[in-house]
């Protein structure tokens, strides 16, 4: 089996390396010359995973039609906000009738697209059965270590899905699937914006109270959301919901926290985002997510103050302070 993976950021290279582990033959497109002749000649990815050695069975390659042409399955996991342009890009030389999975996480701004409807907006009808979207509690330096870990697998096709999720599994990485897209994708996007919050809270000093608290508010409004849009509110208790809220706001290694405690610490939103070199998806998300939640009508209170404190230059302190004094409600979820 030939694989063509689209993304050389550090997710998109540890799946890929999880599927050449398996013996595929998988061709990985990067932009950056230095990263394909590292990856290539070294077996390392130097600018995203440096101190990792990757399976002699994953190239890399500059060349969209490369990467994508012939290939038995595609895997998709560039920045939410550069998928439309890729896929326009690659249409022409995109195989029929083999599965798509998507690994992008984030709601598009202006649009408020989900990746799901960015895919089924820029390929044609024809492809549309073949999508899937992977999503889970999986830090990528963790795949690429073998650690044991579980993601979600959702397509509106169950052949595509169980399909998917038979090449994906593999000794330390289990996979199950899925119908529920939207649940998927809502939970995968939105909890990026909770880490944000949580980091923040971190990074000003408060315990593990606060964060429980920001956890178990935030899968409230995840949950909320979702059920407006039309998921499964049993999915945001999976891998793709809760698990993954866990991971990402409390692992270390998740950069939507790390932005935010950089802000608790202080830091400006600029300071930070230039010093990073890979993208967190949760700083566009949450312009995206409060967009949505105005346009649904629904009350994100912790999406709102988050909004304002990236886009209103709110002080995180008052942030914490303003959550704490909300008027008191009865417990539960409510659209």
């Amino acid at each position: 089996m030939k694989i063509g993976v689209i993304g050389s950021g550090s997710f998109g290279t540890a799946l890929g390396s999880l599927l050449a582990d398996k013996g595929y033959d998988v061709t990985l497109w990067c932009r950056n010359d230095s990263q394909i002749e590292s990856i290539n000649r070294d077996h390392i990815n130097n600018k995203h995973l440096p101190n990792f050695t990757l399976p002699e069975k994953l190239t890399a390659s500059k060349d969209l039609k490369i990467v994508v042409a012939g290939k038995d399955m595609i895997v998709s996991s560039p920045p939410s906000h550069a998928l439309s342009g890729i896929l326009r890009e690659i249409k022409e030389y995109l195989p029929e009738k083999v599965p798509i999975v998507s690994a992008s996480k984030g709601i598009e701004n202006g649009t408020l697209r989900l990746v799901s409807e960015i895919f089924e907006s820029e390929l044609p009808g024809k492809y549309h059965a073949y999508l899937s979207y992977l999503s889970g509690p999986s830090f990528a330096k963790e795949i690429i270590q073998k650690v044991p870990t579980i993601v979600s697998i959702a397509s509106k096709n169950e052949a595509t899905a169980r399909k998917v999720q038979e090449i994906f599994s593999f000794l330390y990485f289990r996979t199950y699937w899925t119908p529920d897209v939207i649940g998927v994708e809502v939970g995968g996007s939105l909890k990026n914006v909770i880490a944000l919050a949580a980091g923040v809270s971190d990074g000003l000093g408060f315990g593990q109270n606060t964060r429980a608290a920001l956890i178990t508010r935030g899968l409230n409004e995840i949950t909320k959301i979702g059920i407006k849009l039309g998921a499964d509110p049993m999915t945001f208790l999976g891998p793709s919901g809760m698990g993954d809220l866990i991971l990402t706001c409390c692992g270390e290694q998740s950069r939507n926290r790390t932005v935010g405690f950089r802000l608790g610490q202080g830091e400006t939103l600029e300071q930070i985002l230039s010093s990073m070199n890979e993208v967190a998806e949760g700083v566009k998300t949450t312009q995206s997510a409060y967009e949505l939640s105005q346009k649904l009508g629904i009350e994100m209170a912790i999406t709102n103050e988050v909004y304002k404190m990236l886009y209103e230059g709110k002080n995180p302190k008052e942030v914490v302070k303003d959550l704490m004094k909300r008027d008191l409600k009865r417990e539960g979820v409510s659209v």
